[in-house]
């Protein structure tokens, strides 16, 4: 799978836009037990170089719920992966008639540890557009165009150190 990486600032209104639309036929199509549908990812922060990944974190009144509608997202083009490497998350990707993936669903249970740290990440980001710049540099500097797991496995300890930033500054946030 070959990887792109994108300025922001070329597609911040279509990603808005596209998360908007596909967060809308998710909702429709899954009913009542979603609770919320939130944009994250780099798509979802202004001033982040991005793989055009649209990635929506999808909040459910109660996740076992979800393995029973695996089908009404097959229906929506998106195959089913299970956990696919953390407990408790149900994950699904989409992709183009190209063989290209478009869109990534995160999705867990309301009120998780999980969505706590995806959000406060990208809270993080934006308010912090400094810090987000260096994330970006250090991500960017890490493109393997070619290999996916490689190009996971170098922004790793990016994210983890980001994320360990961010939660210490929600938890100050909320403190107060």
């Amino acid at each position: 799978m070959r990887i792109q990486v994108v300025a922001y600032e070329r597609t911040t209104r279509a990603w808005r836009h596209d998360f908007e639309a596909e967060a809308k036929r998710i909702a429709r199509a899954l009913g009542n037990f979603v609770v919320y549908l939130h944009h994250i990812g780099s798509t979802a922060t202004p001033g982040i170089f991005a793989k055009p990944i649209i990635n929506i974190l999808l909040e459910v009144d109660e996740i076992f719920k979800l393995d029973h509608r695996s089908a009404t997202m097959e229906n929506l083009a998106y195959k089913p992966m299970g956990e696919y490497g953390i407990p408790g998350r149900r994950y699904f990707h989409k992709e183009n008639a190209s063989g290209i993936r478009t869109h990534q669903v995160h999705a867990f249970n309301a009120k998780s540890d999980n969505i706590e740290r995806h959000l406060a990440f990208r809270h993080y980001m934006i308010a912090h557009p400094a810090e987000a710049q260096t994330y970006r540099t250090k991500a960017k500097a890490r493109e393997l165009p070619n290999d996916i797991k490689a190009y996971m496995d170098g922004k790793d300890p990016y994210i983890k150190e980001y994320e360990d930033k961010a939660n210490a500054w929600r938890l100050s946030h909320t403190a107060k």
